[in-house]
């Protein structure tokens, strides 16, 4: 499968800079970075869309404890219009819902394609920033819908579980979408600088192992590390955003400080 390196007609005009955050493996807090990551942005002065690209396995609406009417599957299918299913969240940023447990999505058809490209062409003028909240690993849908973004932020965390992953995700986004820089968060780290050495070790595979095709070595730049915090936990259960609730919280100041690097 091809992808491309950038998005097409997307990238024309005035338009949302497109972020996606993705993993290598599941239960990392992807999708509750996103959210907590848009919250921040949001509180910077940015328009931020959070768009659930899990087109399959979407859980962005258990995250935000919504109960969406209305989701981008009523909107490929053509019951509704798009407007109508972009919602209102919590910290004051707006979100596209996907379905969930829906196996149409499960590959990437061609309909597929045209239409996510579609929705994001529509919608990305409106914004300041778009948050593709993909699903985990390397499938076809998910590496559209990165090949899709200006820049990419892979999250991890410590486990070597997640690493392996990561490592392997970062090296097909290189092979296939010729990325230069990708962004690396390392969330639930149990001490200070312990991101910084992660992304050290990551950084010495690629430079030995992985190249992009096109001679400029991809750099793995760390935008942030993520303590372990029992706020975070509290929140999941409480499905309420950790910036809205704990804001003072040393996990809600880490997600802060990643929305200052990525707007800076």
């Amino acid at each position: 499968m091809t992808t491309p390196s950038s998005p097409p007609a997307a990238a024309r005009g005035p338009r949302a800079r497109i972020t996606a955050v993705t993993s290598g493996k599941g239960g990392v807090g992807k999708t509750f970075m996103a959210a907590n990551l848009a919250a921040a942005l949001t509180r910077r002065g940015e328009r931020v869309l959070v768009l659930d690209a899990d087109l399959g396995l979407a859980n962005l609406d258990v995250v935000l404890n919504l109960h969406p009417k209305i989701t981008l599957h009523d909107v490929f299918t053509g019951k509704n219009e798009l407007q109508d299913a972009i919602l209102p969240a919590p910290g004051g940023f707006s979100v596209l819902l996907a379905g969930s447990g829906l196996v149409e999505y499960s590959r990437l058809t061609p309909e597929v394609r045209d239409q996510l490209l579609a929705v994001i062409e529509k919608v990305a003028p409106r914004f300041d920033r778009i948050l593709l909240d993909t699903g985990a690993g390397i499938s076809d849908v998910v590496l559209y819908a990165v090949s899709l973004a200006d820049e990419v932020m892979v999250v991890a965390t410590p486990e070597p579980t997640s690493l392996t992953d990561a490592y392997a995700t970062i090296k097909v986004l290189a092979n296939q979408q010729q990325r230069h820089v990708i962004k690396l968060v390392v969330n639930q780290v149990s001490r200070l600088g312990e991101g910084r050495a992660i992304r050290a070790q990551l950084q010495q595979v690629i430079d030995r192992y992985v190249t992009n095709g096109t001679g400029t070595p991809l750099k793995l730049e760390l935008v942030g590390e993520v303590p372990s915090d029992v706020a975070v936990r509290e929140a999941v259960q409480k499905r309420q955003l950790m910036l809205e609730t704990i804001p003072g919280c040393p996990a809600a100041k880490a997600v802060g400080a990643i929305a200052d690097k990525l707007i800076g």
